[in-house]
């Protein structure tokens, strides 16, 4: 018996690790079957038992083996893609402050060009946003043109009245280049007034209108001498009466001789008032009303000076130079000229384009060159009428 004895123990096991394999139920019923036995061979179920014993704990720690083995590996992989998430999410900030970084960056560059070009909306304007934009191009151009005065040769009330009344449909230099012989020959207005008229006609002839001229000038000449004393009134009631002098005249002399603020309202101050947008009128009275309540009264004389003078030089009635204009950005008009720079800086005329000026006899302060005198009149001359000695 103990050799089939040993024989059964030793089949007994081997379904023992199949049943132990599958479920643990089984392996309870394996034990039971076993002792049985044991009690009639107790010497050799012990080696049974540790060969059952050995392989038993053998599966069961290949089953832990596994296990965490596999949860080591999950866990494992776990991470790793935890890893990468993290990475992702770093990159994907990275990218958009880079591209935050990029935007404002773009942004402000194209912004300046357009606010240099147009600036004044093309849209309705306030009061308010027109006083100031009007008040701004008087500071500018101020600035441009510190030098700005009246472009007629004077030495004193008289002779400025009657150079501002010549100058009527006329440029300020041919007035310039003609009135030095007139005065020369007439210097007061008792001389005027008694002046033959046909040879005051052959005097003032490069004006233009020399006969409508003539008798302005001599008709001004005797209310001087027998309403006035021989002097010019300080008063615009009082110049607006005299033969051939308006509202514009007046203030002229007003301003430039006696040192009262006034508007003069020419034609180039028209042009650029309307430009400008300061008025709409065509009116010069309403016009010199209009833009008398955007600036103070202070500023009225010096304002008409640089006004004209950008208009002379600048901002021609025809073709202005809007590329060469400095106050671009401020005009409502700009575009109606030339805008290219090189081609702009062509049309500018006297001290802006290099060349002389009006005036034979400038302020100090005037940066550009003198006008020359009348043709065939050497510099310094004064010209005489034909026929006089």
């Amino acid at each position: 018996m103990p050799a089939s004895a040993q024989k059964a123990p030793a089949k007994t096991p081997a379904p023992a690790k199949k049943a132990a394999g599958k479920a643990p139920a089984s392996a309870q019923k394996a034990p039971a079957k076993a002792q049985a036995p044991a009690k009639k061979a107790p010497a050799k179920v012990p080696a049974s038992a540790k060969k059952t014993t050995a392989k038993a704990p053998a599966p069961a720690q290949k089953a832990p083996a596994k296990a965490p083995a596999s949860a080591q590996k999950a866990p494992a992989k776990v991470p790793a893609s935890a890893k990468k998430a993290p990475a992702s999410a770093k990159k994907a900030p990275a990218k958009v402050p880079a591209s935050a970084k990029k935007a404002p960056v773009k942004a402000p560059a194209p912004a300046p060009a357009p606010a240099q070009r147009v600036a004044a909306p093309a849209g309705p304007e306030s009061r308010l946003a027109m006083v100031r934009r009007a008040r701004r191009i008087n500071r500018e151009l101020a600035e441009v043109f510190p030098y700005a005065h009246p472009e007629l040769d004077f030495r004193n009330p008289f002779e400025l009245l009657v150079a501002t009344v010549l100058s009527a449909q006329t440029t300020d230099l041919r007035v310039n280049q003609t009135t030095p012989a007139l005065f020369a020959q007439y210097p007061t207005p008792e001389d005027l007034a008694a002046a033959v008229p046909e040879e005051v006609e052959e005097l003032i002839r490069p004006t233009g209108f020399f006969r409508a001229k003539t008798k302005s000038i001599m008709g001004l000449a005797a209310a001087l001498r027998d309403d006035f004393g021989g002097e010019v009134p300080g008063r615009l009631e009082d110049l607006v009466k005299l033969p051939g002098v308006g509202r514009k005249t007046a203030f002229v002399v007003l301003g430039n001789a006696f040192g009262v603020p006034g508007i003069t309202v020419d034609t180039h101050f028209m042009r650029l008032a309307r430009r400008w947008r300061w008025t709409a009128s065509d009116d010069p009275v309403k016009i010199e009303a209009e833009v008398a309540e955007i600036f103070p009264k202070s500023d009225w004389t010096m304002l008409s000076h640089r006004v004209i003078f950008h208009g002379r030089r600048i901002c021609h009635a025809r073709k202005p130079a809007c590329g060469a204009c400095p106050i671009t950005q401020l005009c409502p008009a700009y575009g109606e000229g030339e805008t290219d720079p090189e081609k702009a800086a062509k049309l500018l005329k006297y001290e802006k384009g290099g060349y002389p000026g009006q005036r034979l006899n400038p302020p100090a302060d005037y940066p550009g060159r003198p006008a020359p005198p009348a043709p065939g009149v050497a510099p310094g001359a004064v010209q005489r009428p034909s026929g006089a000695e």
